[in-house]
């Protein structure tokens, strides 16, 4: 059993839920860790841990192959700056730092969006080009972007020591199958979800590409996007960035359709993953 052991913080958020189902519909022996037991879950088992306590985190992961940390204060404006950077940091470092020490050899880490700062900038950050991909700068001015570039730099650290493999994923816009219903509010406004760059991901299409991540060996340390194929509107992605950006004019590859601004090429050619839940499929 511990050769399947995962750990899987954040069960009792959002997107922690799926992702538990998912590896325990592939024969993982799940253990759920939050600050609160979920009302529902595929976990074998649920710990609460405070996250910013080491020696609980070193506890929590003892015997596990692998570890996918979920779990944050998901944006900026519920605590202090202060208290977002802090904890969300904290917590990145004592999964990896425990998971680097006790052996562990696989990391998924959840990074966001955030990281190249449009959702949350003070000053109407802008993307430089389309699709937004990896190489962009990541130019967060928020304590929760701030927060998710300094866990990658965190990775890129533990990385070095002993090798460790850590995939970063940096999360478009999360959607659980209720939230489809929310769509019709805004596929016809270019001017909506702007600074999502029109992104969306299906929880479950994360939970496919964590497992993925943990089983995939000679990946190292990377980061990667992860967003649906398509946007979340319905207009064609040239025209929402003619409407929008009309001064953004560095735009790299085809845009014939509704093909996604936040580019998850990466993630689909180094993981084989493929997201298979599109909004048009929910919506009437």
């Amino acid at each position: 059993m511990s050769k399947k052991k995962i750990v899987i913080t954040g069960t009792a958020g959002l997107l922690g839920p799926h992702v538990a189902r998912h590896f325990a519909e592939h024969g993982y022996h799940v253990v759920g860790i939050d600050r609160a037991v979920p009302k529902e879950s595929a976990a074998q088992e649920n710990l609460i841990v405070d996250l910013t306590n080491a020696g609980e985190v070193y506890s929590a992961l003892s015997g596990a192959m692998g570890v996918v940390h979920l779990a944050a204060i998901p944006r900026p404006g519920i605590y202090t700056s202060e208290v977002t950077f802090g904890n969300n940091i904290l917590a990145s470092y004592h999964i990896l730092e425990a998971a680097d020490n006790l052996g562990i050899k696989k990391a998924v880490i959840a990074s966001s969006e955030s990281a190249y700062g449009f959702c949350f900038s003070k000053n109407n950050l802008r993307p430089q080009y389309f699709p937004v991909d990896e190489e962009h700068p990541a130019l967060a001015e928020d304590s929760y972007g701030i927060g998710k570039i300094a866990a990658e730099k965190v990775a890129e650290g533990i990385h070095r020591r002993n090798h460790m493999q850590i995939i970063t994923f940096r999360l478009g816009n999360i959607i659980t199958e209720p939230m489809y219903e929310n769509f019709k509010d805004w596929i016809h406004d270019p001017h909506k979800r702007v600074l999502n760059v029109w992104n969306y991901i299906d929880a479950r299409d994360i939970a496919s590409a964590c497992r993925l991540a943990v089983e995939r060996d000679g990946l190292g340390c990377d980061i990667m996007n992860l967003a649906a194929d398509d946007n979340c509107m319905d207009i064609k992605s040239r025209d929402l960035i003619q409407e929008v950006f009309p001064d953004i004019t560095d735009i790299r590859g085809d845009l014939e359709g509704y093909e996604t601004l936040y580019s998850n090429a990466k993630a689909k050619a180094l993981l084989g993953w493929q997201p298979v839940h599109h909004w048009r499929d929910y919506v009437s």
